[in-house]
């Protein structure tokens, strides 16, 4: 097992393969939790639509929890699965207990904040007199299991950084079953709503994090969590927090962006377009998550190979990594232009929700084929251990371009919502190619 996980032997493509499968099929379950969720509460013989409208409203404060976990588990991974390739497995289990206790500490500390202050932030996030009710006994809920969250998402990524993708992608199966057991009977039967769906999320969330502590505890597993690597060391909390902290900007300003476009939209079109913009979040979800997946495997085949100065194959990983997600991307695009209403109608069957959704779809994804190249970049500077680039061009696409966009837009030519929604495709351009085109410029003469 341990000769089959070693990176730096046999092709590259299968060595990526072998991992992505697994994790895209492991994200596509993960993604179960919120979307399930979802469909669910859209299923709702009674306010439907203002249910789902504040779920949605509750999203940046999620995202602020999962920011937290890329922090740790994508800046602790990157450099555990380094250290592995230089043939420093001590090491490599140092940085993952110190990951493993940071997660901790850090989601029992976001568990108490959240709760304290959910009110006030959900009444910044836009909620109405109509839609707090529903956003608050969510939240409420889902923030109790912030710890369990935590473990689950930035354990996992340790497991996959070593080479198991089954067990990582099994970690995940495990909730998300459970998740899709839990929800009818929490929702339905026991006629609980949005809290019923909160109480399912967090019941799979501990159960996957169970899994995940005993898997990394035993002996199948080459790195192992032990206790005396939980001692936290300065020197290397600084280096998981300076490689994870592109991370935690992506999803920290995704939060951002959140919190803006639902302000704006309650502004220019109330709690409707909230609704819309909350289906439009959850299939862009669905669309990107084969990149995610298959980025987020190709990091470790990227970094061991690094650590290793094996050069000819991190080249090679990166560019099968750029040519699989714009393909991709491009066939996604087309067949969600053609098909817009089947999407929209997963989550909600609103009529008005969807005709106005339609355009407002068509609009948010016109640049989405230009996405992959940021999300390339991004993975191969994370991977690589160059922080600093991946944090500039995560401030860029979402703090510089995105946020400023979605204020100005609306009140320029008359646009109004479509302002919002143009920002995105906007961003998707200028981003992609500003990121994509620096890292070829900066990695490429390193690697040669």
């Amino acid at each position: 097992m341990r000769d089959d996980n070693d990176f730096s032997k046999g092709s590259v493509i299968q060595a990526i393969l072998k991992l992505a499968a697994p994790m895209i099929l492991a994200q596509l379950v993960h993604l179960l939790y919120n979307i399930v969720d979802r469909i669910y509460i859209g299923m709702m013989p009674e306010n439907a639509t203002q249910a789902m409208t504040g779920i949605g409203l509750t999203l940046p404060i999620v995202s602020i929890i999962i920011a937290f976990t890329n922090l740790f588990g994508m800046g602790g991974a990157p450099l555990s699965s380094i250290a592995r390739g230089k043939g420093d497995n001590k090491e490599a289990e140092t940085i993952m207990g110190n990951s493993f206790i940071l997660l901790v500490i850090f989601g029992l500390l976001l568990t108490i904040l959240g709760l304290v202050f959910k009110n006030p932030l959900l009444r910044l996030f836009g909620a109405s007199n109509v839609t707090f009710p529903y956003a608050n006994d969510y939240i409420t809920i889902y923030l109790l299991g912030s710890v369990f969250v935590m473990i689950g998402l930035g354990m996992n990524s340790f497991i996959n950084a070593q080479g198991f993708g089954k067990i990582g992608m099994l970690t995940v199966v495990i909730g998300a079953v459970l998740n899709i057991i839990l929800d009818p009977i929490f929702i339905f039967v026991f006629d609980m709503g949005v809290r019923g769906a909160a109480i399912a999320t967090i019941i799979s969330q501990f159960a996957s994090s169970v899994w995940i502590i005993i898997f990394l505890c035993g002996k199948k597993t080459i790195l192992r969590l032990k206790v005396s690597h939980f001692k936290l060391q300065k020197s290397r909390v600084r280096r998981i927090v300076s490689l994870g902290f592109s991370g935690f900007i992506m999803a920290s300003t995704n939060s951002a962006v959140q919190i803006i476009c639902n302000t704006s939209l309650q502004q220019y079109g109330g709690d409707l377009y909230v609704g819309i913009m909350t289906v439009i979040n959850s299939i862009r979800e669905i669309i990107m998550l084969p990149v995610n997946g298959f980025t987020n495997a190709t990091q470790p085949v990227i970094s061991f190979n690094y650590g290793a100065r094996a050069y000819h194959r991190v080249r090679t990983s990166i560019k099968f990594m750029t040519v699989v997600s714009i393909v991709y991307t491009l066939i996604a695009w087309g067949i969600l232009n053609i098909f817009p209403e089947v999407f929209m109608k997963i989550f909600n069957r609103n009529p008005v929700l969807i005709e106005k959704g339609l355009p407002a779809l068509r609009i948010y994804f016109f640049g989405f084929f230009m996405m992959p190249l940021q999300f390339s970049a991004q993975s191969t500077f994370v991977a690589l251990g160059k922080s600093r680039h991946a944090i500039f061009f995560s401030l860029l696409r979402k703090v510089i371009i995105v946020i400023p966009l979605t204020l100005l837009l609306p009140k320029m030519f008359g646009l109004g919502t479509n302002g919002v929604f143009l920002a995105e495709p906007i961003s998707n351009f200028i981003g992609g190619i500003a990121c994509y085109a620096t890292m070829v410029a900066t990695v490429r003469p390193e690697l040669k």
